[in-house]
């Protein structure tokens, strides 16, 4: 199930509830990285090495009604997108050999591209039922004038901003008073940010998550949850939380939870964790990455005047 399994996890728990009304049921998630460690060389084969992390977290849940008062959490909604059929999708994230025949977890190029579309379609599906009818009415608006649009004789649409033509991107932050991200990467969680219009304040529990903790897979969206409940207050009663993960398969899930109650609780995985460093590192290191790519941009520029030169000499 890959990394997604937290939620694929807590699906399948809440449908067996829903099947034995008056039970309980445990999930555990891990991931034990040994064994996949790669000792090979190939590049796109290392990464995992680098990022992924051994964690574990362990989760509760009731469908007795004796427990409705002292439950953090009910469950809205669970939204899962799998694109097996897809064969670039399905191939992106691979378990296999490389040329020495040492096994690991290739990571192809077409990865952010396939995340991308699995996204998308998570997001059609959950946004009807998540999203202000403001955010809705936006939406279905968009979709509406482009498909007039092409329709449209071509000096009609010369008229129309470009803005007008791009397909509205439903502003998820107001959805949401909490978000869970995959930490897949510092990437995933900048592109999450910028394309869903999200705060600094959103995404600091997947970013801590990621910095402290690195890729925890399964796990991450519930030391995510760990970190809302135990910083800012925690999450007030009515507070509603989505996490969404992406897996190997290649899937895209989310679940949707409401608070039931005022959550605020230190856990022992954030007790010594220090926000002003975290941020402090991120600075210094968005600022090494500046100048690399300040470096390179002037060492091409100068390769560049270089041969331009002799090519007049000649």
């Amino acid at each position: 199930m890959g990394c997604s399994a937290g939620v694929v996890a807590l699906d399948l728990a809440r449908q067996m509830l829903q099947l034995h009304p008056g039970s309980y049921a445990l999930i555990v998630s891990h991931e034990n990285i040994s064994n996949n460690y790669y000792l090979g060389s190939d590049k796109s084969m290392l990464i995992p090495n680098t990022l992924f992390r051994s964690n574990g977290a362990a989760i509760l849940l009731s469908s007795r009604p004796a427990d409705a008062s002292k439950s953090k959490y009910t469950i809205r909604h669970v939204v899962r997108t799998i694109m097996a059929a897809d064969d670039e999708a399905y191939g992106c994230i691979w378990q296999t050999d490389d040329a020495e025949k040492k096994q690991g977890v290739a990571l192809k190029k077409e990865l952010i591209g396939v995340a991308g579309r699995a996204l998308a379609r998570n997001m059609g599906r959950l946004g009807p039922l998540v999203l202000p009818v403001s955010e809705q009415a936006k939406y279905a608006g968009s979709a509406l004038l482009r498909a007039a649009l092409k329709a449209a004789p071509a000096g009609a649409r010369a008229l129309v901003p470009d803005a007008w033509r791009r397909p509205y991107t439903p502003a998820f932050s107001k959805a949401f008073d909490a978000v869970c991200i995959h930490t897949g990467g510092r990437g995933v969680i900048d592109s999450m940010q910028d394309n869903l219009g999200m705060g600094k304040a959103m995404v600091e529990a997947s970013r801590a998550a990621l910095y402290e903790f690195g890729n925890t897979s399964s796990c991450s969206v519930w030391y995510e949850l760990a970190y809302a409940e135990s910083f800012n207050g925690g999450l007030r009663r009515g507070a509603r939380v989505w996490q969404i993960a992406f897996g190997s398969g290649f899937k895209c899930n989310s679940a949707v939870l409401t608070a039931n109650r005022h959550v605020k609780d230190a856990h022992a995985a954030w007790r010594a964790f220090d926000r002003s460093k975290m941020y402090a590192q991120l600075a210094e290191i968005d600022r090494e990455v500046a100048a690399s790519k300040a470096q390179r941009a002037a060492d091409k520029a100068k390769a560049a005047s270089a041969s331009a030169a002799s090519a007049r000499q000649h």
